[in-house]
């Protein structure tokens, strides 16, 4: 995004146009941005020759999944909703891992059906009842388990998984005793360490420390592992600060890692793929004067993006049409659902004002729509892509008849 003569410009299309086409609030994002993340992504981790899966819970819209299939990447599934998604995509089972902590029974048998990958467990409970469902199908199943590194991720605490007191992974004494259950089982196959410790990392050293307990924990277990799941996690620049994690750095600590190790890696990105390809276009309705601040009410919420409102995650916010006059007051943007949490900043010094004036929330192309809800019985927004010199819908927005 540029502004040209004080006005933005998306990929060669002048934002306002876009108002008139479509109605507020719109999610809108940008191929060329989508194709950028995934040349660079792979670039950068060219000599590790990873299996690359997209993390499907950062966004689940088909359209999306099929353009990121294109660039032969595979999924990370949490669930068998998402699991029919990547294979309506089109992504190829042997590239899809199915993770999570509560799996069903009907769910593990729907992905031992469609032949994926592997399985990623959590717990021995899990393990015995994908060997159960394994005797009675006469099938041997691949899976993988995952460690808890006790590693924290230095991120916001909603989004940490790699800890002690997190619900994800197993410690390391079970994971060991795990490893020696799975080994002499006749329906099991292990094929793969699992490891996750958080979400929108910004910091190369949790990684640094998550690979050097992932090394001793394979010493200890004396066992060769096909994969090592590392997940994902790879944080992006809301801030637009230039706070970056260092791609690079993180590539070599990986490639020294392999040395000791050989093993295939496998990584599970969405936020660092999708997360900046993406904004949400608002109107705003009323301007609301209140002690010290003004209340700038938009017609976008809580349920069009769940973020700011979960963890109190920050997006930047930029306007369509620049000028320099400056309002007095401080603004919070806030949408129109009766729930305080319903607020998506507060600037001070940010451009004047005016209701009906357009702005633009950024960066939300992870856990926008795929957080989006129905909440006071919203329609949820509308989807779309700018492709070359096209801008093709991707989601119609609701209709409230079809929330009745």
């Amino acid at each position: 995004m540029i502004y040209k003569n004080d006005e933005l410009i998306i990929d060669g299309f002048k934002a306002n146009s876009l108002t008139k086409k479509f109605t507020t609030p719109f999610y809108c994002y940008s191929f060329k941005k989508l194709k950028e993340n995934i040349f660079k992504f792979k670039k950068t981790f060219k000599k590790i020759n990873p299996l690359i899966c997209f993390s499907v819970k950062s966004n689940c819209n088909i359209k999306i999944l099929k353009e990121i299939r294109k660039f032969n990447l595979g999924a990370d599934v949490v669930s068998a909703g998402e699991l029919m998604k990547a294979l309506k995509a089109g992504i190829k089972p042997q590239k899809i891992v199915f993770s999570g902590v509560g799996k069903t029974s009907s769910e593990i048998e729907y992905a031992v059906k469609k032949k994926i990958l592997l399985i990623n467990t959590e717990s021995k409970s899990e393990i015995l009842e994908i060997e159960k469902i394994a005797k009675s199908k006469k099938k041997i199943i691949n899976i993988g388990i995952r460690l808890n590194p006790n590693t924290d991720a230095k991120t916001i605490s909603q989004i940490s998984t790699g800890k002690k007191e997190n619900k994800f992974g197993v410690d390391e004494k079970t994971f060991l005793n795990l490893v020696k259950y799975v080994n002499n089982s006749k329906n099991l196959n292990l094929k793969c360490l699992s490891v996750h410790i958080g979400s929108q990392i910004l910091s190369n050293q949790p990684y640094k420390k998550m690979l050097n307990v992932v090394d001793k924990i394979i010493k200890k277990s004396k066992y060769n592992f096909d994969y090592i799941d590392l997940g994902g996690g790879m944080g992006i620049d809301y801030s637009h600060n230039n706070k970056n994690l260092n791609f690079k750095k993180y590539s070599q600590d990986i490639q020294k890692f392999l040395k000791k190790n050989k093993s295939k890696i496998i990584f599970e990105p969405g936020r660092s793929i999708i997360g900046n390809t993406a904004i949400l276009v608002t109107k705003v309705i009323y301007i609301k004067e209140s002690y010290k601040k003004s209340f700038v009410i938009l017609d976008a919420a809580m349920n069009d993006l769940m973020r700011p409102a979960l963890y109190n995650a920050k997006h930047k916010i930029i306007v369509l049409r620049k000028h320099k006059e400056i309002s007095k007051k401080t603004y919070e943007f806030v949408g129109p659902i009766c729930e305080s949490t319903d607020r998506f900043a507060t600037i001070k010094k940010f451009q004047k004002l005016n209701e009906k004036d357009y702005i633009i929330i950024c960066d939300v192309g992870a856990y926008g729509t795929s957080l989006a809800s129905n909440y006071n019985v919203r329609p949820k927004p509308l989807e779309i892509i700018i492709k070359g010199p096209k801008i093709q819908l991707i989601n119609k927005r609701q209709k409230l008849s079809e929330l009745m």
